[in-house]
């Protein structure tokens, strides 16, 4: 732990630089946008750009041969787009589908944060896309950077009374968390510039904003499906005879490190008390002004809540949180989880109405291999009365559906060939990855391209144990940043480079002890050869109940690697 007077000073980044001189997110956008010699824009608005919901990225697949040619790079943008908690109108669906054929790759994916990305869209359809997103009442404004991303929240508002009250308290959160800026609306929407020189004021973030990005989620006990260990800031519903009294707050979680830097890794969040539904707002501005003040500006590795929290010491950040309260958080109140993924198929909510929750594998919504779900999704959306909800797994519920109307889903799954989707190994219904390559810029192997491939390896072994049906967990990613939280799965694949992986083992089912590095830099065969072995030591020595990461840990295979 150390004190403000033992910190040395030490030089900002550089995006710290870029960030105090664009203007509260302006920089040169319009200009590098206007560009039409190249098809990037310029360096420092990549930066900027991040804030505005946009990743530059290339086709790698292309790279050799542009560089062979002499061509620049084939450059791309994966598009972020913002829904707090995952809720989104059938409207809206229809606005993204149309957009990912008119403008990106033809295909929709889910992210981890409930939040849509469109792939593959050049730098002259960025601001059309934005502004057909905002008729529609949606928009991209920090779904990346560094600021509060999406908010999280547990999806199904039908499962019981608190979960709209939870919703709503996301959507505060969001609202309120949400830069005031208006680059964001001049730049895409042709909004009158704020004229040069004149004041500009981020309540909550000051002109540098936070020192990195920062995840807030929801969770409503029994179900962690949200992960909220894995949050900078967790919010866990306490629900008391029957209503909500308020929210466990949990603090310094996140999933990202960086290979060969020993000083970065994953961690999870830690309790620091309790607080009334109605001071959601302010807690969570608490500690993100806390983070803004204190966080790592000068080594954007070390830049995450976490870190702070641990250099200073638990105690040191509570006491700083209820300081900026004015009020002391209360003691944390009892609570349990007992699932962390997805339930699957049809429910019928308190309210009487349906809701469906699929399985897409990887969250990519496309037709491919006899499953239509992009063609389905877009029927559906067309005559369906509720609302969609993007799950924290990838997934899509079709929510709120009728009597009249279930008949009519259903049967449009039947045509499209999605009615016996759900017939999959748990292994598979539980599987998560990033997008990798070819698209993301920080990718060092592949994860959603082979990841229907390293499925179904391990099926195999699972179907002669005669575990077909066991809820393993298996998270896929092509780096160490986590997206898809592999830290916090039984079974953990991290890309370390072209066909090698760090190998995780031992994470809790629940969501709530993170995994061991038991092997590093090791291809998927490998992989398969280390996992076959204890898969059928499972099936046999298992005790009653147990779960896959309970059993790594109990017969010692979750020890870490040598270094």
């Amino acid at each position: 732990m150390i004190s403000d007077s033992q910190a040395p000073e030490k030089k900002p980044s550089k995006v710290e630089e870029i960030k105090v001189a664009s203007r509260n997110l302006r920089g040169t956008l319009l200009e590098s946008l206007a560009d039409e010699s190249t098809g990037a824009i310029a360096p420092d608005d990549t930066q900027i750009s991040k804030f505005h919901g946009l990743y530059q990225q290339d086709d790698r697949d292309q790279r050799a041969e542009r560089r062979k040619a002499k061509l620049e790079r084939a450059f791309i943008f994966m598009m972020r787009i913002r829904a707090v908690g995952g809720v989104v109108t059938p409207q809206q669906y229809l606005t993204v589908d149309a957009l990912a054929d008119k403008y990106g790759n033809g295909t929709i994916r889910l992210t981890t944060r409930q939040a849509f990305q469109l792939h593959g869209l050049l730098k002259a359809s960025l601001k059309p896309t934005i502004q057909e997103l905002y008729r529609a009442g949606m928009d991209t404004i920090s779904a990346c950077g560094d600021v509060n991303r999406n908010v999280m929240c547990h999806p199904n508002p039908y499962a019981s009374s608190v979960h709209a009250e939870v919703q709503e308290a996301a959507q505060k959160i969001s609202d309120h968390l949400t830069p005031k800026s208006r680059a964001y609306f001049e730049i895409w929407l042709d909004e009158e510039k704020v004229a040069e020189g004149k004041e500009e004021v981020e309540p909550v973030y000051g002109k540098t904003y936070l020192p990195r990005k920062f995840k807030i989620g929801m969770a409503i006990p029994p179900s962690n499906d949200i992960d909220i260990f894995s949050q900078d800031l967790g919010f866990v519903a306490i629900v008391e005879d029957g209503r909500l009294a308020g929210f466990n707050v949990l603090a310094g979680g996140g999933m990202g490190m960086t290979h060969g830097k020993k000083d970065t890794y994953p961690m999870l969040a830690q309790p620091i008390g309790f607080c009334p539904v109605e001071k959601a707002v302010d807690v969570a501005e608490a500690v993100v002004t806390t983070q803004r003040d204190f966080g790592n500006r000068s080594d954007r590795k070390r830049a995450r809540l976490k870190y702070t929290i641990e250099e200073r010491g638990l105690d040191w950040f509570v006491g700083e949180v209820n300081s900026r309260l004015g009020w002391k958080l209360q003691e944390s109140r009892p609570y349990s989880f007992d699932s962390y993924g997805d339930q699957y198929g049809w429910f019928q909510g308190t309210d009487g109405k349906w809701f469906y929750n699929s399985f897409i594998l990887s969250g990519r919504i496309k037709d491919a291999d006899g499953l239509n779900w992009k063609s389905a999704l877009r029927e559906i959306a067309g005559i369906h009365e509720g609302d969609f909800r993007l799950t924290p797994n990838q997934n899509l519920m079709i929510a709120g559906v009728s009597d009249g109307n279930k008949p009519v889903v259903e049967g449009i799954l039947r045509e499209h060939g999605l009615d016996q989707a759900l017939d999959q190994s748990g292994l598979r219904l539980n599987a998560m990855s990033c997008p990798a390559m070819p698209t993301c810029g920080l990718a060092l192997a592949e994860s959603e391209r082979v990841l229907p491939e390293v499925v179904s390896r391990l099926e195999s072994e699972l179907e002669k144990a005669g575990l077909r049906d066991d809820a393993l967990s298996i998270r896929m990613t092509g780096c160490p940043n986590g997206c898809a939280r592999p830290y916090l799965a039984e079974i953990g694949i991290v890309g370390k480079a072209p066909g090698k992986y760090n190998l995780y083992l031992g994470a809790r089912h629940d969501g709530t002890r993170l995994g061991t590095e038991v092997a590093a830099n090791i291809s998927l065969d490998e992989i398969y050869e280390r996992l076959g072995p204890m898969i059928r030591d499972y099936a046999r020595e298992r005790e009653e109940g147990e779960h896959f990461g309970d059993f790594c840990r109990r017969k010692d295979l979750a020890v870490a690697a040598e270094a």
